[in-house]
This record gives structure tokens, C-alpha cells and sequence, in this order.
């Protein structure tokens, strides 16, 4: 059962967005009793030198400033390890995640906080969780050996750990609209709640 959603909107777009819309359905067939909504159409910063060297500090040694410059990221991490559910409404430009997407993975992709490296390899440190990715695109389709979005977040998802990943797809909407939807339509009423 779904209690709690993190909902992460990817798109540039609000109301013509189609990624936002099967967000939207998928998170009304899950039901859940709270949804966080972190919106990345108001871009996150990037990741510098000032960040990674309050990352590599260790914890008990930084300074307030580097507190401060790791503040965000550790909101972020707390949204996503408050949640049963992420719902990432997720668009593909150019063949590829929005660099928004990129830039929340940068900020939550943090070793010993949401990954830590053991002798057998890395290991996700945010297990339990699960994922749905309700993906859009023009022209792209999922699953192809162009789709470098997908694959991007089902690998970014399962290396901090959160390994139930299912995909919600409209897309070549450019291509056939009708059939698009009908399938995002047909693959959400699927859905686990």
C-alpha cells in the first residue's frame, strides 16, 4: 500500500505536459493518503567545487557554510526517504533526461548518504521503495537503443538502492497520439496500487 508519494515533475511545461498528466493518473490510482511535489521546472543548482568539497568533508567536521551548501541536497534526500513511492513524471529531450532530472540526480547521488561502497561493490542505502516513471516523448521510443532516458533512471534509482522500477510510457506522440495514450492509459490502470 502507497501512503506516502514524492512526486518529482521533470518537464519544462505545465499545463500541456504530458509527462505531468500521467503523473496526475498514476498517482490517482495509487491513492495515497500525502504527496510531495518537488517541481523541477525551477531549476535546482548545479553541483561545484564549493558542494563536492562540503560532500567529501566529513560530517562531523563541516563548517557551517558547508552545512549550509549541502542543505538542499539533504532536503531532497529526506523528501525521498520520507516516501513509500516516487512518481517522476519524466519527459525525454533530446534521446535523454531533462537536465533538471540531472541535476536532482547530482544533488541526491550521494555517497555514504544514499549509496556506500563495500568490498563486493556498491550498495543502495535507500531500499524499500518504489518507483514509477511516467514517461513522454516525441519521438523517442522507451526501451529503444536511443532511449538514454530510462535506462538512466532505472540505473541512477536501483544504484541508491530503490530497485522497483516500472514505466509508465506515452511515447512517439508525435508519431500516433491516440495509440500513445491509450497504452499510458492501458499500463497505469495495471498498476499495483
Amino acid at each position: 500500500m502507497t501512503n506516502h508519494v514524492l512526486r518529482i515533475d521533470a518537464s519544462a511545461r505545465h499545463d500541456d505536459s504530458v509527462s505531468r498528466k500521467l503523473a496526475d493518473k498514476v498517482i490517482d490510482k495509487l491513492s495515497p493518503a500525502t504527496v510531495t511535489k518537488r517541481d523541477l521546472s525551477t531549476p535546482l543548482p548545479l553541483i561545484d567545487s564549493t558542494w563536492i568539497g562540503a560532500n567529501f568533508t566529513p560530517v562531523d567536521d563541516r563548517t557551517d557554510e558547508q552545512k549550509a551548501t549541502l542543505a538542499l541536497s539533504d532536503t531532497l534526500i529526506a523528501e525521498i526517504e520520507a516516501a513509500d513511492t516516487l512518481v517522476i513524471g519524466l519527459p525525454i529531450y533530446n534521446f535523454a533526461v531533462p537536465s533538471t532530472f540531472k541535476a536532482w540526480v547530482d544533488l541526491v547521488a550521494r555517497a555514504g548518504v544514499t549509496f556506500r561502497y563495500t568490498e563486493n561493490g556498491p550498495e543502495g542505502l535507500l531500499k524499500g521503495k518504489r518507483a514509477i516513471l511516467a514517461v513522454a516523448s516525441g519521438g523517442t521510443e522507451v526501451g529503444s537503443d536511443y532511449d538514454f532516458a530510462t535506462g538512466y533512471a532505472r540505473h541512477m534509482l536501483g544504484f541508491m538502492g530503490i530497485t522497483d522500477v516500472s514505466v509508465v510510457a506515452a511515447d512517439r506522440l508525435m508519431i500516433d497520439p491516440d495509440a500513445s495514450h491509450k497504452t499510458a492509459n492501458d499500463q497505469i490502470e495495471n498498476l499495483a496500487a
